[in-house]
């Protein structure tokens, strides 16, 4: 929001200078993000007439001017500004004149022609960013005049970083009730005059939106002349707003919408037929815009249409068939109220951001209409004629929004700000906010203007009250009480250890976004349980992420293109699956590529595999002291990972996650190497461990039986050790596998196991027979569970 200080100075009185007026603001939550001083350094420019043009004897671009100053004799003044001409009035900083940034005018030869003096651009005088030219001012400007005086120098452009809370201070009037409040003044706005009717050309109202187009009010104008200049204060406010003067009716609109924070349109009346009908956007309906391009819409937007065509993307842009020219003689104008929701991210998504959109999205006071009508209509006949009709209104009062009334206890308001507010000094800060106030016993019963919508509870009403008396005049005090230590509890393993533990095993974490494309979730093959996003910052961030890998691989891939060839990364976060909410599950995902073992002399260089990956879940599984209740398997994996080099991994018997090398089809789709390997798992059973407890130390000691059989290749370890430790119970203590061949001896099909068993009792010394048995025991349970033979 940038606006003119001299402007909000003739709405309000302010009892600060420039600077305070910025801190005050600042202060109050409306931060000043730019302030630029205009015309301090002007003494000495004056406004001049150029009455002859004579092409430079010596220079192609430059021209020899005789100038009337108001000081009797014309000056010579040399200029290459490529608009001077005869007749105009520009300024002319004269012999002794210092311009903004320190420049001092001298008399000088220029190409051997002497000059006294120089015609401004703009941007010469500290104005504007405009050099094309001379600063062009009015016809009817008085030669020889100070032009500070004339353009009611000095000014500062103030530009407000505001939050989208509060769209009522996008107007000067709204603005003008918080610089009231903070200076305890009274806002100088008197209620707007209607317009006298002096036609009776009218235009019907359809509303066909429903609540997100609840009213819409519209008046024709006839007979305005065109050819009308926008008077200098008007242009000048625009300007030093941030907005070039265009035409009469354009240049109210814009004039109207800065002071009143309304946005206005106008259409060419004579292009339009029949009612203006306020609807729903058609799947595939073209618009052509003011700026030339056409808006492709569907049912999400809402239109303004005539009874054969759409007219302007409601909220967004006005059409460019509908448009005002140099020839439009009769316009209808139009102020309405559209629902915030109704207009949200609708110019985005058209590509474009407009003064309108901006305003509409965050919420316009459903009141504004009519005001701003009037306003605008009053502007109009005043510098362009015409005759105004009636202003015709069409309405859904049941869906316009209803300003809150809301309860401020005097208790809460002092517990909160830690400050005692006198009451008089809060029913002074929500009067001149534009508040209603009904003083009670224990309170203040609030009700908000229409304009702001930010005003829903008590504490809103709380942080209107801190603000506006100040945050510097609350006392800071220490926080004091009680910190009690949260517990740690033993049965789970923390994230910062876990992420430790990565570290160590020589991970790097990565921190991504939750959300992706869903070209890059199609390319992974995610298609079903996704949960899009309403409205996406862009087409790269539209779904939430339904697993970390494809972001992970992202950044593992943003590596390697950086000569990083060995790349370790994990993350920890949330995953989403559709559901009513969405499902979140914390998860950890790990991703690696390269070289089993960073570059040096003492190992063999190798890529890394499956079984490194798998030896660094083993590890992170052992550490939680309870491996047995996980299990690998090599059945239901998911389709992008590769069928031969990668496995389940469940939980006391449910799915925890997946391991392995990525699908060779996914790798081509992402462009990556054959050699990643991936890793996700659910993190809650992975946090959870085995309460530590002190056994006695044994007092007999164990024995070791090692037994070979062969099994059916599609039997795997897991199945093997299930079968042996349920077979001889507490007895078994340790159970390694230390061999595995096929091949020659072997039957085809099969595959040979050699593995220890460590057999320990706690009451006595198990004997051979003991241990013979132990064994017989363990080979039937795998002749009947594995279909093992004992081999010899």
């Amino acid at each position: 929001m940038k606006f003119s200080e001299n402007w909000l100075r003739e709405l309000v009185e302010i009892k600060a200078d420039r600077a305070a007026l910025a801190h005050a603001l600042t202060m109050a939550g409306l931060e000043v993000e730019e302030l630029t001083v205009l015309g301090e350094q002007l003494s000495g420019v004056v406004v001049a007439e150029i009455v002859s043009a004579e092409k430079h004897p010596e220079a192609d671009r430059l021209q020899v001017c005789k100038v009337d100053a108001g000081q009797g004799e014309p000056l010579q003044i040399v200029c290459g500004a490529a608009n001077a001409r005869v007749g105009i009035k520009v300024p002319l900083a004269t012999v002794g004149a210092s311009l903004p940034g320190g420049m001092a005018i001298k008399a000088a030869k220029l190409r051997g022609v002497e000059s006294f003096g120089m015609l401004c651009s703009a941007k010469e005088l500290g104005l504007d960013n405009d050099a094309s030219g001379l600063l062009e001012l009015p016809l009817d400007a008085p030669v020889g005049k100070s032009l500070t005086d004339y353009l009611g120098l000095p000014d500062a452009a103030f530009e407000l970083k505001l939050t989208p809370n509060r769209p009522d201070c996008l107007g000067l009037v709204g603005l003008a009730h918080d610089v009231a409040a903070l200076f305890g003044s009274h806002v100088k706005v008197s209620e707007q005059p209607a317009a006298a009717v002096t036609s009776a050309a009218t235009r019907g109202i359809r509303l066909e939106a429903g609540m997100d187009a609840p009213r819409y009010l519209g008046r024709v104008i006839e007979g305005i002349d065109m050819a009308a200049k926008s008077p200098l204060w008007l242009v000048e406010r625009l300007r030093r707003s941030g907005l070039r003067s265009i035409s009469p009716v354009v240049d109210i609109t814009n004039y109207v919408m800065l002071e009143l924070g309304q946005p206005l349109h106008a259409f060419d009346n004579d292009k339009l037929e029949g009612d203006i009908v306020v609807r729903h956007g058609r799947d595939n309906e073209v618009v052509k815009l003011l700026d030339g391009s056409e808006a492709k819409v569907d049912s999400g937007f809402v239109l303004i249409a005539d009874e054969h065509k759409a007219l302007a993307v409601a909220g967004v842009m006005g059409g460019y068939d509908s448009r005002v020219t140099e020839t439009t003689r009769n316009i209808f104008f139009e102020a309405a109220h559209f629902a915030p929701a109704a207009i949200m991210g609708r110019a985005r998504k058209l590509g474009m951001h407009t003064d309108a959109s901006h305003r509409f999205e965050r919420g316009v006071d459903p009141e504004l209409p009519r005001r701003a009508l009037e306003r605008a209509t009053e502007l109009l006949l005043a510098i362009a004629g015409g005759k105004a009709g009636p202003v015709q209104v069409a309405e859904h009062l049941a869906d316009l929004p209803r300003p809150a009334n809301v309860l401020l206890r005097r208790a809460r308001l002092r517990r909160v700000l830690g400050v005692e507010v006198a009451d008089s000094e809060v029913q002074r800060i929500f009067t001149a906010l534009g508040m209603q106030v009904a003083a009670m016993t224990d309170g203040w019963q609030v009700t908000a203007p229409s304009s702001r919508f930010d005003i829903e509870r008590e504490e809103d009403l709380i942080e209107e009250v801190a603000r506006i008396f100040g945050y510097d005049n609350i006392p800071t005090h220490t926080p004091a009480g009680a910190l009690t230590l949260a517990t740690e509890p033993e049965a789970r393993i923390g994230e910062l250890a876990l992420r430790e533990q990565l570290a160590a095993r020589g991970y790097y974490e990565a921190v991504n976004l939750a959300f992706v494309g869903a070209d890059l979730l199609d390319r992974w093959g995610f298609k079903d349980n996704l949960v899009p996003l309403a409205n996406p910052l862009s087409a790269d961030l539209a779904v939430m992420r339904p697993s970390l890998l494809p972001g992970l691989i992202e950044a593992l891939s943003h590596n390697r293109a950086r000569q990083q060839g060995r790349v370790r990364l994990f993350e920890l976060g949330r995953r989403f699956v559709a559901g009513n909410p969405p499902v979140e599950t914390p998860t950890l995902a790990v991703v690696a590529c390269g070289q089993a073992h960073a570059e040096q002399w003492g190992e063999i260089r190798r890529d890394f595999d499956f079984y490194d990956l798998k030896g660094d879940l083993d590890a992170i599984i052992t550490w939680g002291g309870e491996p047995r209740r996980w299990a690998v398997h090599v059945d239901g994996l998911p389709a992008w990972l590769h069928p031969g080099r990668a496995a389940r991994v469940s939980f006391d018997g449910q799915t925890a996650g997946y391991f392995g090398a990525v699908h060779p089809q996914v790798a081509k789709a992402l462009d990556l190497g054959p050699d990643v390997h991936v890793l996700e798992l659910a993190l809650e059973p992975l946090l959870s461990r085995r309460l530590p407890s002190a056994v006695p130390v044994p007092r007999f000691p164990s024995v070791r039986r090692d037994i070979a059989v062969d099994v059916p290749d599609d039997v795997t370890w897991a199945m093997v050790e299930k079968a042996v430790r349920e077979a001889l119970g507490d007895r078994l203590k340790e159970l390694t596998l230390f061999d595995r061949y096929s091949g020659k001896g072997v039957e085809a099909g099969r595959k040979s196991l050699a593995m220890g068993l460590i057999l320990q009792d706690a009451s006595r010394t198990l004997t051979d027979n003991d241990a013979d048995q132990c064994v017989g025991d363990a080979v039937s349970a795998l002749e009947t569970a594995c279909k093992a033979r004992l081999r010899g």
